[in-house]
């Protein structure tokens, strides 16, 4: 019998509409003013601080709606703003300089929802607020790196054509190469252009070469540093869980980024900020540290503190820097103790492999570096960094090491979780200091996001109108389906871990609210031909929906087709167009032409009708 429902086509569409349901649920409960208190790098959040922070805010009369402990964090949920305010100045003043307080907005989605991992859409900058971030990269370090290595390799690539040199030095901008002879410095001159195109090498005196980079190879230089910390950037935004963040170039030397609906402001201005890598080297065993904090410290050694400020000397010889890194996870070791698992890639594996051959039984150091800004500029105005190196490891090479090995030593599961996430995500090129930063506040968010709101109501009530007149009953099925597809946007909007709302996108769905009855339209009209050529209402409906199919599917893959090139060209407002755009194709082709026929078939299928209202 015709347009009779199939139990798989009633499940398929219950199933699908009510999970779109279930997960646009969290939006409705909307969002609490909250601080949030976490640590730095030297500090803790523990229990106990809960009723420190209870009775500080207990003196300035303010009664929070809960207190959280969680993750090392406290955050503290309030009713309003204005009481969010006086709550962060309280409890700055109360913690100090070791602990971050922030603001920021937390969900008020129910403990049962968010089990079944429920959360709101995310914002974008423009609806949610969020924070702005300009950074500078320190050039002169990233070409003091570049001769670092240029140097390194000198004296590598040399000693492999057997030519014999004094020294090789780095002076400046430039690298200076002494040799012993006139013969000597002929052979090195001859192999080290052709060897390195992207140095000058010119004569300083009798048996000295002097090598400096080329104007194209620093510039080259600025800008791979630029792109590199850009990519880096970007991967440390994610291990935030900051969804359709911006970051891009800004002039020579900048970067700008952008945090829409950020939890931790704090958080992610200490991460984003930070330059740290690792370099493992061998302990001088040879020599005595007594005899270097004297004054008498080897050429090739160096003393390094370690984290209870005990002076350690080291080889200035690395084995291997962080560089080589692929991921890093933090975990605890057999006594229950907290430390950072590495993988190295396949070049790094080999380095430390043949560098602990012939080290077991001796100690390596785990050296943790960290550039951070003094907030003063030299003479051409550029940022100065102090270099602060610090011991965090020493541990005797049980066996020769590879690709995966573990760090050990650390004083907290924090400060585990801290070091895995910036190896993990990268060590920075080169330092950088944010210099600008900009809060956008909720305030105008909230304003585009009321107007947008009307925008979408105003735009439905009127086509619900027009479907409710024009094709009367199956204008209602039009209707339902309507509302139903909106409740799916949002539903797989909230799902989609990298989707964020902006104020484009809430015009896409304006847009989508249009176009979503354009393919009932085209099924309502061709059931009305059906109908005057003199078929029955039942061969109608039939033909209607199976006729109408091939156009709808044609008009809407050229128009998703045209919202992914958007997406994959676009950036921050396009993209957020074209996501809510081809959501809203989905979404109403699937209740067009499943949800419509499944309500239809249930109204009128397997009925004698002599006509139908419409």
């Amino acid at each position: 019998m015709l347009n009779k429902n199939s139990i798989w086509k009633v499940l398929s569409a219950l199933f699908v509409v009510a999970m779109c349901a279930l997960y646009a649920l969290p939006n409705i409960y909307g969002e609490d003013h909250a601080v949030q208190i976490s640590a730095g790098r030297d500090a803790v959040v523990t229990q106990s601080m809960v009723k420190q922070v209870e009775s500080a805010l207990a003196e300035k009369s303010i009664t929070p709606k809960r207190i959280e402990f969680e993750n090392e964090q406290i955050l503290v949920r309030v009713s309003d703003s204005d009481t969010q305010l006086v709550a962060r100045e309280t409890l700055e003043k109360l913690l100090g300089d070791d602990y971050f307080v922030a603001m920021n907005l937390a969900p008020d989605t129910p403990e049962w929802l968010e089990s079944l991992g429920g959360t709101p859409m995310k914002l974008g900058l423009d609806l949610r607020g969020g924070v702005h971030f300009l950074m500078e990269v320190d050039m002169s370090e990233v070409i003091t790196k570049s001769l670092e290595d240029a140097e390194s390799g000198f004296r590598t690539s040399l000693r492999g054509e057997d030519i014999r040199y004094r020294g090789v030095k780095q002076v400046g901008n430039h690298i200076d190469i002494t040799f012993r002879d006139e013969d000597a410095l002929d052979k090195a001159k001859f192999f080290l252009r052709n060897q390195s195109r992207d140095l000058t090498f010119n004569d300083v005196d009798d048996l000295t070469l002097r090598a400096t980079f080329a104007e194209s190879k620093l510039q080259e230089i600025r800008d791979n540093a630029v792109k590199q910390n850009i990519t880096i950037i970007r991967n440390r935004v994610n291990q935030l869980g900051v969804a359709e963040p911006l970051v891009q170039k800004q002039g020579a030397d900048r970067i700008v980024v952008q945090l829409p609906g950020i939890q931790d402001t704090a958080r992610a201005k200490e991460i984003l900020n930070a330059t740290a890598t690792l370099e493992f080297r061998m302990l001088d065993q040879k020599n005595d540290v007594r005899d270097a904090l004297n004054g008498r410290v080897p050429p090739g050694s160096q003393i390094i503190e370690d984290q209870q400020g005990v002076p350690q000397l080291l080889e200035k010889r690395i084995m291997l820097t962080g560089s080589h890194i692929i991921d890093a996870n933090s975990g605890v070791d057999e006594y229950g103790l907290p430390n950072v698992n590495i993988s190295l890639d396949s070049e790094g594996g080999n380095k430390m492999s043949r560098s602990t051959r012939g080290n077991i039984g001796k100690p390596m150091a785990t050296v943790f570096i960290e550039y951070k800004a003094t907030g003063e500029r030299n003479k051409e105005d550029k940022l100065i960094f102090e270099k602060e190196e610090q011991v965090i490891s020493v541990a005797t090479i049980r066996a020769q090491l590879g690709s995966k090995f573990q760090i050990t030593g650390l004083d907290s599961p924090k400060e585990a979780r801290d070091l895995a996430l910036l190896l993990r995500a990268g060590a920075l090129i080169a330092p950088i200091q944010i210099v600008e930063e900009r809060t956008v506040g909720p305030s105008l968010g909230k304003e585009n996001i009321e107007l947008g709101t009307q925008a979408i109501v105003y735009g439905l009530l009127a086509v619900l109108a027009f479907m409710l007149v024009y094709y009367k009953a199956f204008g209602i099925v039009a209707n339902i389906a309507l509302v139903t597809n909106l409740v799916m946007i949002v539903g797989i909007m909230s799902m989609i871990p990298g989707a964020t709302l902006t104020l484009p996108g809430m015009a896409g769905i304006v847009l989508t609210v249009g176009m979503a009855v354009d393919a009932n339209v085209l099924i309502f009209e061709r059931i009305r031909e059906e109908l005057r050529d003199g078929r029955s209402p039942q061969q109608a409906i039939h033909h209607g929906y199976d006729s109408a199919f091939s156009t709808i599917l044609d008009a809407n893959i050229t128009t998703f087709i045209a919202g992914l090139i958007l997406f994959a060209v676009g950036t921050g407002p396009i993209k957020g167009f074209s996501i809510t755009l081809m959501i809203g194709i989905a979404t109403s082709m699937f209740t067009a032409i499943l949800v419509t026929r499944v309500i239809v078939n249930a109204v009128y299928g397997g009925k004698r009708l002599e006509k139908l209202a419409i």
